[in-house]
């Protein structure tokens, strides 16, 4: 998982408020029930020492917030008196949650938000395409595609001397239109960084746009048969299918991180090893099992690289206020500002890793603990 979207929260100093809240609209009282959640929240800001103005920004937010159908959250972070950072969460919190603290609480975000995968779909017929594609940030973006051709479209068959030209002007014109759709395509695969493209509906459609794409994308695509541009058609299959292909690229991802990891036997493994890497700026991607229990903390400095376990190590960086702040909230302001990036496990995905915790590194040296080095 990329971090980058985060940046603005460690672009400013803090204290932070950060705040999860089921904002679902399930029920016809959905803007009284928010209502009510947000004064709990409020009120729990208030108490550990949220200053009014970055409250009553919050509460802008939260008040002016249009619930959308459905089971949802929002994740708000604010400082100062301006909310910085408001993400959508694909489903309520686990609780409702808020915290006043040095450093935005941002895992709760980064556990639920996952292996973010760019992707884009086309549905096609003969005539064009309705494209979407979505971005590692959730970004979306559309594209409508009518083809040049109109006419023919059809293959007739009228008999005589006269119906290999007209079967012949029908293809030309599916091949000129799939041709852009084709095009189409790529451009918004290559503005999202696309994983994985779903070429489906009418099956001559997509098999002549599968045969125009460039080699690069032929292997993250998949041609399907499900869905259609007619109104009114059921999309289910194509939607689920989707959903199945994304997944299993996400998977991949992890299985892949895990095995770059596994290749370290024993560098990289647990909180001192990882904590030592970040100061040397040596992280590639960092592992953490998701656990919402976790509590454990760090110390820090003003600089991203100024993380320890104990305060001394700070003071031997010539540190010197070091905060002591939660180890999870420490750890992502790291690899953020080392441009390092972020795999969450469940607890059954890595259950032998050290302290739920470990790191890909970028470079091995001889400071590097482990491997009889320490």
């Amino acid at each position: 998982m990329q971090l980058s979207f985060l940046r603005p929260l460690y672009d400013r100093p803090g204290p932070w408020c950060s705040v999860y809240v089921d904002a679902s609209a399930d029920t016809e009282d959905a803007h009284p029930a928010l209502a009510l959640r947000w004064r709990a929240l409020a009120r729990q800001l208030t108490d550990q020492g949220a200053d009014e103005a970055t409250v009553a920004a919050l509460e802008r937010v939260v008040r002016g917030h249009d619930p959308m159908v459905g089971n949802y959250g929002l994740a708000l972070f604010a400082t100062r008196g301006r909310v910085v950072l408001s993400e959508y969460l694909s489903a309520p919190p686990l609780s409702d949650l808020a915290s006043y603290a040095p450093l935005p609480h941002v895992m709760p975000l980064l556990a639920q938000r996952g292996e973010q995968v760019a992707w884009v779909r086309v549905l096609a017929n003969r005539t064009g395409a309705d494209a979407i594609a979505i971005s590692a940030g959730g970004v979306p973006r559309r594209a409508h595609v009518v083809g040049r051709e109109t006419f023919p479209l059809r293959k007739p068959q009228p008999g005589g001397w006269s119906q290999d030209i007209y079967q012949k002007a029908a293809m030309e014109a599916w091949h000129h239109n799939a041709g852009d759709v084709t095009a189409a395509t790529v451009q918004l695969a290559e503005k999202v960084g696309a994983e994985v493209v779903v070429i489906a509906g009418d099956v001559r459609a997509t098999g002549m746009i599968a045969a125009q794409m460039p080699e690069r994308w032929q292997d993250m695509m998949v041609r399907t048969d499900a869905g259609s541009r007619a109104a009114g058609a059921d999309q289910t299959l194509l939607d689920d299918l989707t959903v199945q292909t994304i997944a299993e690229v996400a998977d991949q991802r992890i299985s892949a991180t895990l095995d770059r990891f596994g290749v370290q036997e024993d560098v990289g493994a647990g909180l001192d090893a990882v904590v030592g890497a970040l100061q040397r700026n040596q992280v590639d991607t960092m592992l953490i099992v998701d656990d919402p229990s976790a509590n454990g903390e760090l110390w820090i400095g003003p600089e991203p690289t100024e993380i320890a376990v104990d305060p001394g190590q700070l003071a031997a960086m010539s540190v010197d206020d070091p905060q002591r702040v939660r180890a999870d909230a420490a750890l992502v302001r790291a690899l953020v500002g080392t441009d390092a990036a972020l795999t969450v496990l469940g607890p059954d995905e890595a259950p032998e890793l050290t302290e739920g915790v470990g790191a890909v590194l970028r470079y091995v040296d001889a400071s590097t603990p482990g491997r009889g080095n320490g």
